[in-house]
């Protein structure tokens, strides 16, 4: 997967201008009507939106790093297992170090709900890049048909994973300003592990059954993203106490 994107990317430096607008937009637009739908969950507390596009720059750019360190480890880890939650890992990481740039020495991030908000849209900023690499090859292969069904199962797939899985730690985050700096420490540390431990098993089963079964997989995401918009909420009802 980390080669596949790897390839995606150096094809996107030297690909033609019209396919790679196609490409861009294909795999932006799933991550904007996302984004659009998380931002109405919070629209009591709307976030500067020019602080919210950095934020999902910041995360598109975040892929640019993480492909190499996901070479690394592709060419240095032998267990498959291993090598899944390292990805995710340094995913998830890089998302929240995004994150935090961005929001370095600001107030903006002084409610609860947040984290989740800046942590959900470098999310969706990281998967439009992502989606574009994956389809640079096949609209070069002039396969549109299949370019569009690759994007509309990452729009339900991936995409939504990002969200999700980062979604999870800006709720363990928010909930955390209630806490002291102990609970801080230890809330931040439990959505780390939840995050990586929800994309890594997705990934897993996808790679593992080569993309069968994947209705039960991605109705297992639907079931998380149910669990997490109700979190969401529960973050939502606690800003208003700010």
């Amino acid at each position: 997967m980390a080669l596949r994107r790897l390839s995606g990317f150096m094809t996107l430096l030297t690909t033609d201008p019209k396919i790679l607008a196609l490409a861009l937009l294909t795999g932006i637009i799933p991550s904007l009507l996302w984004l659009w739908f998380w931002l109405k969950e919070d629209d009591e507390y709307p976030e500067p939106s020019g602080l919210l596009t950095i934020v999902f720059i910041m995360g598109m750019l975040a892929v640019l790093i993480v492909l190499p360190i996901q070479k690394f480890i592709q060419t240095n880890i032998n267990s498959n297992e291993l090598e899944l939650v390292l990805w995710a890992s340094a995913e998830e990481i890089l998302k929240y170090l995004a994150v935090l740039l961005v929001l370095y020495k600001t107030h903006n991030a002084d409610k609860p709900i947040d984290w989740p908000i800046y942590m959900i849209t470098a999310a969706l900023g990281f998967a439009a890049l992502e989606n574009t690499l994956f389809l640079v090859k096949p609209f070069l292969a002039s396969d549109t048909v299949v370019g569009l069904l690759t994007g509309q199962l990452r729009f339900l797939g991936s995409t939504l994973l990002h969200a999700v899985s980062s979604g999870i730690l800006g709720i363990a985050m928010g909930i955390s300003l209630h806490a002291g700096n102990f609970k801080k420490e230890w809330h931040l540390a439990v959505g780390f592990i939840v995050a990586i431990a929800l994309h890594s098993t997705f990934n897993f089963f996808i790679m593992r059954n080569n993309g069968g079964d994947f209705l039960k997989v991605f109705a297992f995401l639907w079931v998380v993203t149910i669990i997490v918009m109700l979190l969401f909420e529960k973050v939502r009802r606690l800003s208003e106490d700010y």
